[in-house]
């Protein structure tokens, strides 16, 4: 595929201006820049402009992170896909299977009753938990909010998403490493592959050149603080940057992260994600797009009060997407309208 780089351009320009679009968007293919643009504020009271290299948080995207944490757990012979949870840690919740294994954990088929159930959520701007948010600093913060429930399903039977599964992820992660998560990740995966602008950062203390998020409402905007947990954990939560998101999946693809071997398991189907459309499926810590007469699509993707992200790769025609956003929304209508120019270019 080739793209005419001016008219994809002049496309997404105009999109920009129509959604008042505030973020960041890149679109790289073969190493090669076809787009690259900042749009709005990162702090509308002093209007401080979004720039390229702006930190964003990315919401579930972080799901990712914790995801390459256990895969070098498993090369370091660790633990493994079919290591039991309670082997790893104690839990106190007597109606959780005692057969989820790391592997139900990693690809939401776990089927344990989730603490921030998207399933029932109504209202993700304004969503609360027991404990309140700025004493959630680490995984094993968010075990006082899990539900004393039965479990949804049997471990392995079936998907569904779940952001406690990755939490508990966490808690292993520490207890095997000995290290807070967020040390652990920032070690072992930021600071070995040159993520150098990324991190876990209090929401009351972001770093230069970080982006506030925003929730639209009826009275006018706020920002998200009160709407988030104060440092990211395993579920969600971390910040990053456009370009370091590309050094990550350069890293990931070039195997510098994990072994050639785990890379391919991490981005095959590995379960159909039946309630995120027909053509959707999960691997373990990726979402994967499959869809007849189009080339497999792996990506992560996060969304939450003042957050919505994708970053997306095709490895056939080496096409790599990544919209950013510091609104609740504002990623989703510039996805729609680069995804139908793409498929809509015409070879050149």
């Amino acid at each position: 595929m080739t793209i005419n780089q001016a008219e994809l351009e002049q496309t997404l320009d105009t999109s920009i201006e129509e959604q008042a679009f505030s973020g960041v968007i890149s679109i790289r293919q073969q190493d090669h820049v076809l787009y690259a643009r900042a749009a709005g504020y990162a702090d509308r009271s002093n209007q401080i402009e979004n720039s390229l290299e702006t930190r964003f948080g990315i919401a579930s995207g972080t799901k990712f992170f914790t995801a390459l944490a256990i895969g070098k757990l498993i090369e370091a012979q660790k633990l493994s896909f079919s290591t039991p949870l309670k082997d790893c840690i104690a839990l106190n919740f007597p109606r959780y299977s005692q057969e989820i294994t790391i592997q139900h954990l990693l690809t939401h088929t776990s089927g344990i009753p989730d603490y921030y159930d998207e399933d029932k959520i109504a209202d993700f701007d304004n969503f609360t938990l027991s404990t309140p948010w700025y004493d959630l600093r680490g995984p094993k913060d968010y075990l006082a909010t899990f539900p004393d429930e039965a479990m949804k399903f049997a471990p392995g039977e079936r998907f569904s998403y779940s952001n406690g599964g990755y939490i508990l992820l966490g808690v292993v992660i520490e207890e095997l490493t000995g290290m807070r998560y967020q040390d652990f990740v920032e070690q072992a995966i930021f600071k070995a592959i040159g993520m150098n602008h990324s991190g876990f950062f209090a929401m009351n203390k972001l770093p230069e050149k970080s982006a506030l998020g925003y929730v639209e409402e009826a009275e006018g905007w706020r920002t998200n603080i009160f709407n988030l947990p104060i440092v990211g954990a395993s579920d969600g939560g971390a910040f990053t940057t456009v370009d370091d998101i590309t050094t990550l999946w350069k890293a990931f693809w070039g195997y510098q992260i994990l072994s050639k071997d785990l890379v391919e398991i991490y981005a095959q189907p590995y379960v159909k994600a039946e309630t995120e459309g027909e053509h959707t499926y999960y691997g373990h810590g990726l979402w994967i797009r499959e869809q007849e007469g189009r080339n497999r699509e792996e990506y992560i993707i996060g969304c939450d009060a003042g957050v919505s992200f994708v970053s997306s790769v095709n490895r056939v025609n080496e096409m790599q997407v990544t919209v950013i956003a510091n609104t609740t929304h504002g990623a989703w209508a510039m996805l729609k309208d680069i995804d139908s120019f793409l498929k809509g270019e015409r070879v050149r």
